[in-house]
């Protein structure tokens, strides 16, 4: 089909792709202004999560169903405009219903519009691909990109606080360490992170390389049964 990719992957090959093997933060280093921003505790890495999920859904879902009738010259303009009135909506709800955390997260929230992952989603994915296999898309690429939020928001709070969404865990005499709060701590706790996902990967990729022993010996028994 015109406009499709040329090799198809199924819904669970799109999720593991989009939250870990092509993930935002760990495999293509975008988003990091949000990523460094406003990572100070894990709560705060969740909801920008949350907004840029919604985000992602609305955009993949319109892009998916115009892609047939955008001219191909003026495609850029047409996706960052349906993104923007995505990013206007979750910005006014959030400033009526979540308005403390809205503050919280000020500029970050506009900024949505140019996060290289919305429109890298929306142009390499969503306008060659079916309606269900970009909403699946956008989930997948959007809880992997909040998952790296609260992960690097956990690590910051935890070792900068001594607690974890608000709640103490290392105990109430624990001194604050805000070398982790302020932007120097940020890049160190990545670095760390971006080190512990490489060690992932290449164990996985070490297992994926290597068949299980289970298998082996299992062969091998086969083999012995046939030559007696």
């Amino acid at each position: 089909m015109a406009g499709m990719n040329d090799t198809q992957l199924s819904k669970g090959e799109i999720l593991a792709d989009g939250f870990w093997h092509n993930n935002t933060i760990f495999a293509q280093l975008l988003g990091m202004c949000p990523l460094l921003g406003v990572t100070t505790s894990a709560v705060n890495g969740f909801w920008m999560g949350a907004a840029t999920v919604l985000v992602l859904l609305g955009s993949n879902i319109v892009v998916s169903m115009i892609r047939g009738f955008v001219p191909r010259d003026v495609r850029i303009p047409a996706y960052i405009t349906v993104i923007a009135a995505f990013v206007t909506v979750v910005g006014l709800a959030m400033n009526a219903w979540m308005h403390e955390m809205y503050l919280i997260l000020g500029l970050f929230i506009p900024l949505i519009v140019v996060n290289c992952a919305i429109l890298g989603r929306a142009e390499a994915f969503a306008s060659k691909n079916g309606l269900m296999d970009s909403i699946v898309d956008a989930v997948a690429v959007g809880l992997g990109f909040t998952f790296a939020l609260m992960l690097l928001g956990s690590v910051r709070e935890i070792f900068g606080y001594g607690a974890w969404f608000g709640y103490p865990v290392l105990g109430a005499d624990y001194p604050d360490f805000l070398m982790f709060i302020l932007p120097p701590g940020a890049f160190i706790a990545l670095g760390f992170i971006l080190a512990g996902v490489n060690i992932i990967n290449r164990r996985l990729a070490g297992r994926a390389s290597n068949p299980a022993p289970a298998c082996t010996a299992s062969a091998h028994a086969a083999v012995e049964q046939v030559n007696s």
